[in-house]
């Protein structure tokens, strides 16, 4: 599963400028703490994050593609 997801997306490693932002998009949003990670390594590394969260819609600065489930 693993090999199919990385075939597919871009994985990108958290670093100290994503824990970092990420701690002030969950202290600005009041959002869970991997929902905050999530969306500061979409907005570090200009990413499209794809999801169906919406805790999400509430992030400035991120490029969302929605899904229904």
């Amino acid at each position: 599963r693993g090999k199919i997801i990385c075939k597919d997306f871009k994985v990108v490693n958290v670093d100290y400028d994503v824990a970092v932002r990420s701690a002030e998009l969950r202290s600005k949003y009041r959002i869970p703490m991997a929902d905050s990670v999530i969306a500061a390594t979409a907005q570090m590394h200009k990413c499209t994050l794809a999801s169906d969260d919406p805790h999400f819609k509430q992030v400035q600065d991120i490029k969302v593609r929605w899904f229904n489930t």
